[in-house]
């Protein structure tokens, strides 16, 4: 039987967590004070990470992803050269205007939550748009599209399902049902094109052709993303049209020169530009993989390295993993900070002996509840094992992606892949550590809970006072019986007086 805690533990308890939270607060503030550092993560105390130093290639990427959150039917983006009318502020906006020629890739992400509330489904019926990828070719000889990879899913083909999805799984043929963004990302990671995709499309000289399209019901959304080459130039748009009969109304949403409503950062282009609003992506970036190869000697140290860094969470190295645009939409954000669609291929030459892991880590975000920072296949492969797996991973959190088995005077080369999926937060650090190094970590995470829920218990215990004894029934009034009174006794000489 466990004893209960005694006032002069708790107290001493309540130190000790007072002592732990002025550390981490300490070296949050630190952390975010410093120059070097850009963020913190606990397994990383008093360590040093190294920039991995890698690069983009410079295949040109359409990304469809702003306005994010849909309104209803019209433009989203589209590089031709020209403009189109905003609904917000019936003024024009410049296209984001870039010619395709060969390599390419696109990536789209949008929701759709319809003005008119009657079309949020419920007791009514659903509203649905017709998401499309339009080509354009303004040339007199007709070009060809071929896919190399690609998928495109909506949320209702591919769910969103939480249920015993965060930590680390391994991951069959079939994704888990963790949304559009994860399930597009393991095809393009398998290099995989979906059966629903055309392998090619040819666009006619002087005309526009529908290359691919989805549904996106009401508080749905849908993603795709495509890796293709081309034989000549061409321009590309997305498009949003409502009950569309065929491609001709789609092509006719083109030619309207309108834009779908949604665009919510056109009141916000300062803050855009100084960087304290970062937006979506609606234009053409340069890059679609990220490549990098190091070596680091596990005697001396352990190895971190930033994966996706950003601006704010570069873990000390200064290196920004962010690739620039090469056009934009004016409420686009200044460059593509959340590297969706991009492949990441890591290359870790390593040296040391004895067991170590592979740990996937996102930063403390000071002043936030911990939120699902990453949910999205990660392909490890060693030697001749490859491994996909799927990582929920949130912020604050540090998981094992696997475990290695170093031998000395051997170079272990450990290669990571990953698609970036929609709805993940970037900023993350791959680490290699001794085994004992995350055990010791989760030990003490797992000693400061429990000592924070004694606290807590220990607050919340109120006193209770014993019950009341049951009150003492009066008893039943008895009802005694006298007799009759006897009839009177006359004197003697009364009877028989005459």
């Amino acid at each position: 039987m466990k004893a209960e805690p005694t006032s002069a533990s708790l107290m001493k308890l309540s130190r000790v967590l007072h002592l732990v939270s002025c550390c981490v607060a300490c070296a949050v503030v630190e952390a975010a004070a410093s120059p070097r550092a850009g963020a913190y993560v606990a397994l990383m105390a008093g360590q040093r990470a190294r920039p991995l130093e890698g690069h983009f290639n410079n295949v040109p990427v359409l990304h469809s992803n702003q306005p994010e959150i849909v309104t209803g039917a019209g433009i989203l983006v589209d590089t031709q050269s020209g403009s189109a009318i905003a609904a917000e502020t019936k003024r024009p906006l410049s296209n984001a205007a870039f010619t395709f020629d060969g390599e390419f890739a696109v990536h789209m992400h949008h929701k759709y939550y319809p003005s008119d509330a009657a079309k949020l489904g419920g007791r009514r019926d659903r509203g649905v748009l017709t998401l499309a990828l339009i080509a354009s070719n303004p040339g007199s000889d007709p070009v060809t599209l071929r896919f190399e990879r690609g998928s495109l899913k909506n949320s209702f083909e591919a769910p969103y399902l939480p249920n015993k999805l965060m930590g680390v799984k391994p991951l069959g043929k079939r994704p888990w049902n963790t949304g559009p963004g994860d399930a597009t990302a393991v095809q393009m990671l398998r290099d995989q094109l979906d059966r629903d995709l055309p392998s090619s499309v040819v666009i006619p000289p002087l005309s526009k052709t529908v290359v691919v399209s989805t549904l996106l019901p009401a508080r749905g959304i849908a993603n795709g993303l495509l890796r293709g080459r081309s034989d000549g130039r061409f321009h590309l748009a997305v498009v949003a049209a409502e009950n569309p009969r065929n491609d001709q109304d789609l092509l006719a949403v083109l030619s309207a020169g309108r834009l779908a409503p949604g665009r919510i950062y056109l009141n916000r282009l300062d803050q855009i530009n100084n960087g304290t609003v970062f937006s979506r992506v609606a234009g053409v970036a340069l890059g679609d993989e990220y490549t990098a190869n190091l070596r680091h000697d596990l005697n001396l140290s352990s190895l971190h390295v930033p994966l996706t860094s950003t601006r704010r969470h570069t873990f000390g190295t200064r290196e920004i993993q962010v690739n620039p645009l090469a056009s934009r939409m004016v409420d686009s954000s200044l460059n593509n900070v959340g590297t969706y669609g991009v492949k990441f291929d890591v290359t870790l030459n390593l040296t040391g002996q004895g067991p170590y892991q592979l740990v996937m880590s996102h930063p403390v975000v000071s002043g936030k509840k911990a939120f699902t920072a990453f949910r999205g296949s990660i392909r490890i492969e060693t030697g001749d094992q490859v491994r996909d797996v799927h990582v929920g991973l949130r912020s604050g959190e540090s998981l094992a992606l696997g475990d290695l088995q170093l031998l000395p005077d051997h170079i272990q080369p450990v290669r990571v892949s990953l698609v970036y999926p929609a709805d993940a937060t970037p900023g993350h650090l791959l680490s290699v550590v001794p085994v004992r190094q995350l055990a010791q970590l989760q030990q003490r995470k797992l000693d400061l809970q429990r000592s924070q829920d004694a606290i807590a218990t220990s607050k919340n215990r109120q006193l209770q006072l014993p019950a009341q004894p049951p009150a003492v029934e009066k008893p039943a009034a008895v009802n005694i019986l006298r007799p009759a009174p006897l009839p009177a006794i006359l004197p003697l000489m009364d009877a028989y007086r005459f």
